[in-house]
């Protein structure tokens, strides 16, 4: 049970600390163009992210998968910036127009997934059995994206339908935030 507590607050932390900010960014661009009422879409949003950053976490513990972490801290922004540039284009925020997001989630949690991939390989070694560690560190990871969504929607749910600002306004915003953001970050970690 030590070890599912240890594994389930790493991943906590790779989400919620401000060490992290750009998985922040990333999932703040992802969740932009949603509303509250569109939780259960974010729900599954959020989890085809976690599966694209497990099955990297997976296969970089066992070598298959090995990328240049300098290639790869340079790709993470780049994923927070192609989702804040795809949220300018979004004019239909029906769940049938945003289908696309979901494989971008799926894709670029691949990317983030390398980001964690050699801190995961050295906590691990071939010789451990990764099931439960791998199972807990993406519960963590992904009870921190929900208790981030949580706040995103909320303050959505503030601004957009009780103060009524207007949805384009709050898209923009938080997609302009989040692409400044991560242009400087891709601009500092360039290879």
């Amino acid at each position: 049970m030590n070890d599912f507590a240890l594994y389930f607050s790493t991943g906590w932390h790779h989400i919620i600390s401000i060490s992290a900010l750009d998985h922040i960014l990333f999932v703040l661009a992802l969740s932009a163009i949603y509303l509250l009422r569109n939780w259960k879409q974010v729900l599954v949003l959020v989890t085809a992210f976690t599966i694209g950053h497990s099955l990297t976490l997976a296969l970089s513990v066992y070598d298959v998968v090995r990328v240049s972490d300098r290639w790869v801290e340079f790709l993470i922004p780049c994923t927070i910036i192609a989702t804040a540039v795809f949220n300018f284009f979004v004019k239909n925020f029906s769940a049938r127009s945003l289908r696309l997001n979901y494989f971008l989630a799926l894709f670029f949690g691949l990317i983030h997934g390398m980001g964690f991939a050699n801190t995961i390989r050295f906590m691990l070694s071939k010789d451990d059995k990764i099931a439960l560690p791998l199972l807990s560190f993406n519960l963590g990871l992904e009870v921190g994206q929900i208790a981030l969504v949580s706040v995103i929607l909320s303050a959505s749910f503030l601004l957009v339908d009780k103060l009524k600002m207007q949805r384009t306004w709050w898209v923009t915003g938080l997609s302009a935030i989040c692409l400044l953001i991560a242009s400087q970050m891709a601009v500092d970690r360039w290879p």
